[in-house]
């Protein structure tokens, strides 16, 4: 459960303003007093010493400088001033706004700023009930002393008008405080969530925007790991056997040093086809050369894979079921790097003498591709463990699974089944690479 919400302690600036704000009503409520006492028709009580009314009417302001720093006590130390100038100095009480704007501005501020909302109600409840006490207790006042008198002109006496003129007034004034102090607390609220919400937003973008640069390293992780390894695997084993025959058997020795020729050019053309699809998000970029403009290896290339890898150590068969349907490119393409990498390592991790590279159309709902071999893993170091994991992202992304493992009966399988629409992923996985 979340905490609630407490509004931020006010600023520096805020309190210099509080502080200009309590000195100048302080000034005033003295001059405020000053006028009352020169417009009196009659003489008036000034307290002790002649100056009470003046120092009263500076008090009660001057709490006002600390209004947003210390709300509560700012509201019950103005609440007794306001008390007490009424019972010392009546008429300065009665004739002075600054008194009366100090009060309201005491509420508004307490329930505006306090940060316990519970002590602030406590605190509210107690200052209204004390006002209202002392209201009623005028009335009574009044009424015993018979000091309110008029023209009795109206459907009601001249006490009970009172009476009712100056309780509206009064719940007008306090509730009034009450009210706009609470809608202040409601906007400050709302503009500081929507702030927050505003700052969840922004780093949620900037995580989003971490994942995208990594989900892309990751990409070109797997699709460098895809184009080079095959090839340069395939060269190393054209080497090692060209290098094994080159004075026994010379014609050989040309074929692997033909095979090492093909398949580095081959690598260098994917290898700027990969650089075009990474630099085709920006059409400023353009990389000159009619290799770009080849197509991507995809599905329709897996008999030349199986062709290119198949060779003395290593017979490959490929063997196509169903009838085929148009692939969407990143299925198509998915589909030959998961054969590529699967052959790249049944020549660099096994002992396998032959593979057969399966593809299967199923219907529009999925497509199938599946490479088994007889061998069993090398005792020599392994990969990187990068190929299998970069069959697994590539299946899991297209909503696909695989099965990644070693067979039954012997030897290895790879196959990985790819839906022709959004499907849940389901992956399955017996060993890593």
């Amino acid at each position: 459960m979340s905490s609630p919400w407490q509004r931020p302690s006010p600023t520096q600036s805020e309190q210099r303003r509080d502080i200009i704000l309590g000195l100048v009503m302080a000034v005033a409520g003295v001059i405020g007093t000053e006028l009352a006492k020169g417009t009196s028709p009659g003489p008036v009580e000034m307290g002790l010493g002649g100056v009470e009314a003046y120092f009263l009417s500076a008090a009660i302001a001057l709490p006002l400088c600390f209004r947003r720093r210390y709300p509560l006590t700012v509201l019950l130390t103005v609440s007794v001033l306001f008390v007490l100038a009424g019972e010392r100095t009546p008429f300065a009480f009665a004739g002075s706004l600054v008194t009366q704007a100090a009060q309201f501005m005491a509420i508004y501020a307490a329930v505006a700023w306090s940060r316990d909302r519970r002590r602030m109600k406590i605190a509210v409840v107690v200052v209204f009930a004390g006002m209202f006490c002392w209201l009623f207790y005028g009335f009574l006042k009044a009424l015993r002393e018979d000091t309110i008198q008029g023209a009795d002109q109206g459907v009601l006496s001249p006490y009970v008008s009172f009476v009712i003129l100056n309780f509206a007034i009064n719940v007008l004034y306090f509730f009034g405080a009450y009210f706009w102090g609470l809608t202040s607390w409601r906007v400050a609220k709302q503009r500081d969530e929507l702030e927050q919400q505003a700052a969840e937003l922004a780093a949620q973008q900037q995580a989003n925007a971490r994942r995208a640069v990594i989900d892309e390293r990751l990409r070109i992780s797997r699709e460098l790991h895809d184009v080079v390894a095959h090839h340069i695997s395939s060269i190393g084993v054209q080497a090692g056997g060209a290098r094994r025959v080159m004075e026994t058997d010379p014609d050989a020795a040309k074929n692997a040093l033909s095979v090492i020729e093909n398949s580095s050019r081959t690598a260098v053309n994917e290898m700027r086809q990969l650089l075009g699809m990474l630099r085709a998000a920006d059409p400023d970029l353009d990389l000159d050369g009619p290799e770009l403009k080849e197509p991507q290896a995809g599905a329709d290339r897996l008999p030349g894979l199986v062709a290119s890898v198949s060779g003395d150590h290593l017979s490959v068969g490929f063997h196509q079921i169903g009838a085929p349907v148009p692939l969407p490119e990143t299925v198509s393409v998915s589909v030959y790097r998961i054969a590529q990498e699967a052959l790249t390592n049944v020549r660099r991790h096994s002992t396998a003498r032959s593979a057969h590279v399966t593809l299967r159309y199923l219907g529009e709902a999925a497509v199938e591709v599946e490479v088994i071999d007889d061998g069993r893993p090398k005792h020599a170091p392994v990969g990187s463990r990068l190929g299998h994991v970069g069959i697994r992202e590539r299946v899991g992304l297209l909503g696909g699974e695989s099965e990644i493992g070693p067979r039954p009966v012997g030897g290895f399988r790879v196959r990985a089944r790819i839906p022709l629409a959004p499907a849940t992923n389901l992956v399955k996985e017996n060993s890593g690479d």
